[in-house]
């Protein structure tokens, strides 16, 4: 079964709901719980060998093996472990929201984002190369923003959602160097090798900044102290959103990236210090400060960082049970934190507030979800019985040995006492507050209703799961826990001893713990008053105003160097050129190197001289368009010949047909434009640019007299070696478009297709001012469309396209190919609309251009992925010899379909461009929509 099905059903089931707009929550909620489900189920079908001591399983597509970029899927105990909470709460997270939207028909785009996100986080956890799980990782970012600001309408949700994407999405980019600088130390980006390189990888002589940079990324993405203000501001989403990214999702996932890589970045001196210390940081902020919050989701959220430090400080502590402690609590939290968010917004539902000073006696009108509360509020205390409880004696029986540092020796234990502390001060608040604590103050709604019995059914089972964790630990441990151990050491493990969690000096911490969280809840009052007396600090709107200053520093400094100026921006690029290649050429000693270079013939030093003269004109005589326009289609053309005259055909022929077609985009353009302009620049300015650019022209000219004395090499050999056992064909350049380098030539065609619906999208309604009338309109002639010309151009078009034909069948072996086909092709069809005007070649069209370009991109994609199916890397040809009676032999490429689907982008993309430009000069306007 592929690993890759998992994360595809919740990916394409994102759809449905997408599809069924106006639907009623409670269908899209059962539709979307479809592939969140039989996920769930194709990872419990891998359990059994996980359990039983499997090595990794692990599913390889060779994508970019040359750049170590590889569709991979890797499962084992770590990643079934967070891809079953992942899979398993995100269900119950959906029937939670059938009720929770409940009456609601504008909640697809919900059901949408939250499959989107499940199938993100499966990606991360699932995925065998690292630069792959980069890419979920900022999914994960992009989608939380979406669901964060949920609520486009209210400004505290934008603000939290964009908070949340600058500090992860910042983080995601010190992760992306920190993994480059990893795969480097390491050799590779798959997992295989990185967890079995930590050896040479913490010998490595950038360790420490790749250390850095890894956990920045995954402390911005936990919410770890200062990172951590994300968290609490994004409880402007809907409540299951929260309840789902605190339990199981997007803050899990940076404690699962060190988990994952704890075999290859651990067991340092430095991973100790930075991982402990943020740890215990985060630990204290969050209890201290979810003490003192009103908000109920506040609350949460606030001890959401508490346990999120808690599992981080286990994972920097080093003893050799402190990773299986990490684990099991994240499993413990998952599990009573996700119930008490429900609760959170069912409370809120039903009494139009999350104040807890106004949300008093709930138990009165909610007893079933009092007690289910109950449950999940004492496991996140740590009561005994509880899951919370065995997780707590884990962290203070791992604190307590601990032999280095000295100064961590006695300072963890008590710290993370007097974090507990707080911990038991603060879940005794949120359920005595909300249940009980008197009467409803002022109530927005009033009376409460209780939620129906089988609204509450997702809080049951997870009451459930948290009470069987607290009684059969060991069971839960063996099956889940102890795998996912041995996965992230990469050794086997022992079972872990509960029966030794009832040492005398844990037991003593637990008891400080209780009594001391009881007692701090008993005299609130002071406290609370106390507190009030502190000023109060908006994150947001802190965070909004440096964001604010930000842009506008940034807006000041670019328009200080952005003016529209074309002229200033080459005189920066060049003089910056001129400088720091200058310092370079300056210690050169040699200039020539030996090389006898080629003889001048008349000829060719004849044409160099008419280029230079040609551009020196463009330059001399650019205030008169259209003779500068003249003067640079000449420079092209002798560019053209140049190509010719070195044995570069195919440069030869695009850079003709490149030639024709800027020429023809420029004179419509010119139409809109008077014939001359004014001097604007000083003499000042034209001395600058003269100076710089004879510093170009003689730094150029004498690096390149450097290199072509100097004797080399070129990779030319590589490509004339395996140009025909490798690609099949004898014409090299077009061997490297589509096959070699078919990659690049995948990305330029779609960036020209790009470009082209841009220009339709740009031009749809574009109003321009009537054309500029000359006083001797000489420059036109009176007949828009000469007989002469359009005869011409319809005798001529059946030719061009046969040659264009030819000049494409003939590409894989001779000069021509799919580009210049296109071009061809085009040129062709260009030309009718110039003789014929545009709505005359607009109705002898066969075919819209922008289906075309769509069908050339699909066409080269689709021919890419046609290798995956024989086992190849994308973009991998194929060719063969074939012998057919009469016709005899001859060869066939898959190269020429990907060259198809490239000679008809061009074509699309450039008639789209072209006829959408050309309509806005007609005299009715823009006129009938093209393409």
């Amino acid at each position: 079964m592929p690993l890759a099905l998992i994360i595809l059903l919740p990916l394409t089931g994102a759809c449905l709901p997408a599809l069924m707009r106006g639907q009623s929550s409670r269908l899209l909620a059962s539709v979307s719980a479809l592939p969140a489900l039989f996920s769930l189920l194709l990872l419990l079908s891998w359990l059994p060998h996980v359990m039983s001591g499997g090595e990794a399983v692990v599913q390889q597509l060779d994508w970019l093996p040359s750049l170590g970029l590889n569709v991979a899927f890797r499962l084992d105990g770590l990643g079934l472990l967070f891809a079953l909470l992942i899979t398993g709460i995100g269900c119950l997270v959906l029937f939670y929201a059938r009720y929770y939207f409940e009456g609601s028909n504008t909640s697809a785009r919900f059901f949408t984002l939250i499959l989107l996100f499940m199938a993100a986080m499966l990606g991360i956890v699932l995925s065998e190369n690292l630069l792959f799980l980069l890419v979920f990782w900022e999914l994960t970012s992009l989608v939380s923003f979406l669901l964060i600001g949920y609520h486009t309408h209210d400004h505290a949700a934008r603000l939290g959602a964009r908070m949340s994407l600058v500090i992860t999405s910042g983080g995601g980019l010190a992760l992306l160097g920190g993994i480059v600088l990893l795969g480097h130390a390491a050799g590779s980006y798959e997992l295989s090798v990185v967890l079995d390189a930590g050896e040479r990888i913490r010998a490595y002589e950038h360790y420490g900044l790749m250390l850095n940079l890894i956990l920045l990324g995954a402390f911005t993405k936990s919410a770890q102290f200062p990172f951590h203000l994300w968290l609490p501001h994004a409880m402007t989403a809907p409540t299951p959103v929260s309840a789902y990214l605190h339990s199981a999702t997007m803050v899990k996932a940076g404690l699962f990236l060190l988990a994952r890589l704890h075999p290859a970045l651990a067991d340092t001196s430095l991973w100790f210090h930075l991982v402990t210390l943020t740890g215990m940081l985060t630990l204290m902020v969050g209890a201290f400060v979810a003490m003192f919050m009103h908000d109920m989701k506040g609350l949460l959220a606030y001890s959401t960082v508490s346990h999120l430090g808690l599992i981080m400080l286990l994972l920097g502590l080093g003893t050799s049970m402190a990773l299986a402690a990490a684990l099991f609590h994240l499993v413990c939290h998952a599990l009573f934190k996700a119930p008490l968010f429900m609760m959170a917004g069912y409370v809120d539902r039903a009494t139009g507030t999350r104040d807890m000073r106004r949300v008093n006696g709930m138990w009165r009108f909610m007893p079933v979800l009092m007690v289910l509360s109950g449950i999940s509020a004492a496991a996140m205390a740590g009561l005994p019985l509880m899951s919370g409880y065995l997780s707590k004696k884990m962290l203070f029986t791992e604190s307590l040995l601990l032999s280095t540092p000295d100064w961590a020796v006695v300072v963890i234990p008590v710290w993370v006492a007097l974090a507990g502390l707080f911990s038991v001060a603060y879940s005794i608040r949120i359920f005595h507050n909300v249940f009980f604590n008197g009467q409803p103050i002022d109530l927005p709604v009033w009376p409460p209703a209780s939620p129906r019995l089988a609204a509450l059914s997702p809080i049951v089972l997870l009451a459930l799961a948290t009470l069987l964790v607290g009684l059969v630990p060991e069971h839960i441990y063996s099956a889940l826990i102890q795998p996912a151990f041995s996965a992230a050491r990469q050794a086997l493990v022992d079972s872990y001893d509960f029966s030794a969690l009832g040492g005398s000096v844990p037991m003593l911490m637990s008891l400080f713990a209780l009594a001391g969280g009881v007692l701090f809840y008993h005299f609130r009052d002071p406290l609370f008053r106390l507190h009030a007396r502190l000023p109060e600090v908006d994150a947001k709107e802190i965070f909004d105003w440096i964001m604010r200053r930000a842009i506008a520093l940034s807006q000041r400094r670019v328009f200080q160097l952005e003016n529209g100026s074309l002229q200033r921006y080459l005189s920066f690029i060049l003089a910056t050129v001129v400088v720091v290649v200058g310092i370079e050429l300056l210690a050169v000693t040699h200039w020539d190197g030996g090389v006898v270079l080629s003889p001048l013939d008349p000829l060719t030093m004849l044409a160099a001289i008419l280029l230079c003269l040609a551009a020196i004109g463009v330059a001399v005589y650019h205030h008169h368009r259209l003779p500068a326009l003249l003067l640079l289609g000449v420079t092209g053309l002798f560019v053209t010949v140049t190509f010719a005259r070195f044995s570069a055909p195919d440069l030869a022929l695009t850079q003709l047909m490149v030639e024709v077609m800027a020429v023809v985009i420029m004179m419509l353009a010119l139409s809109f434009l008077p014939q001359t302009s004014p001097k604007s620049s000083s003499g000042f300015r034209m001395g600058r640019d003269l100076i710089i650019a004879v510093l170009m022209g003689l730094g150029v000219a004498a690096f390149s007299f450097a290199i072509l004395t100097r004797p080399q090499e070129t990779i030319s050999g590589f490509f004339l070696a395996n140009s025909v056992p490798g690609g099949g064909g004898t014409n090299v350049v077009n061997v490297i478009l589509v096959d070699f380098r078919g990659f690049d030539t995948l990305g330029e065609i779609t960036v020209l297709g790009i470009a082209a619906v841009a220009v339709f999208a740009f031009t749809h309604d574009l109003h321009l001012k009537e054309r500029v009338v000359e006083t001797n309109p000489t420059h036109w002639v009176a007949e828009p469309h000469p007989i002469m010309l359009s005869t011409v151009a319809r005798l001529v078009l059946p030719i061009a396209l046969l040659v264009s034909a030819y000049i494409f069948l003939r590409g894989h072996n001779l000069p021509g190919g799919g580009f210049i086909a296109g071009l061809i092709t085009a040129t062709a069809l260009t030309l009718q609309y110039m003789a014929g005007g545009l709505v005359w070649a607009q109705e002898r069209m066969l075919s819209p251009f922008r289906p075309l370009i769509g069908a050339g991109l699909l066409t080269a994609t689709f021919t890419g992925l046609g290798s995956w199916l024989f086992g190849f890397p994308f973009l991998t040809s194929s060719h063969g010899h074939l012998h057919l009676p009469l016709i005899g032999e001859f060869e066939l490429a898959t190269a020429m379909l990907f060259d198809l689907g490239v000679y008809a982008t061009v074509v699309g993309a450039t008639l789209l461009i072209l006829a959408n430009l050309g309509k806005l000069m007609t005299v009715a306007g823009p006129g009938k929509e093209i393409g």
